[in-house]
């Protein structure tokens, strides 16, 4: 039994508090948890790409994929200076070209 819970200010969650563990000490607050939400942001990330599939099946078929292709495609830009990122993803997109045979975003513009 936890001894805190700690959640954001959404009046609902009270209200399950209540429901559900109500010998439990309730924290709501906006920062507190922002290690738990933190933690949370890859598979955030692929909750939005699963946005517009008609259901949960075709979504996890998608995301076993997704979750392997894309980092190839999300450098760690922060450790890049502008040129070598858009070298790297020059050599990402041709070994992706190779691979797949499709060809990447087009250059003329």
């Amino acid at each position: 039994m936890p001894r805190v819970l700690v959640t954001d200010k959404l009046r609902s969650r009270s209200a399950a508090h209540r429901e559900v563990v109500p010998c439990v000490e309730h924290r709501p607050s906006k920062c507190l948890n922002s290690r738990a939400e933190n933690s949370h942001q890859p598979t955030r990330q692929r909750e939005r790409a699963r946005k517009g599939f008609r259901g949960t099946g075709a979504a996890q078929r998608f995301l076993s994929a997704f979750s392997r292709v894309s980092p190839h495609f999300r450098p760690r830009r922060h450790r890049l200076s502008a040129h070598d990122c858009r070298a790297e993803m020059t050599v990402r997109f041709a070994i992706w070209e190779q691979i797949t045979g499709a060809a990447g975003p087009s250059t003329t513009a």
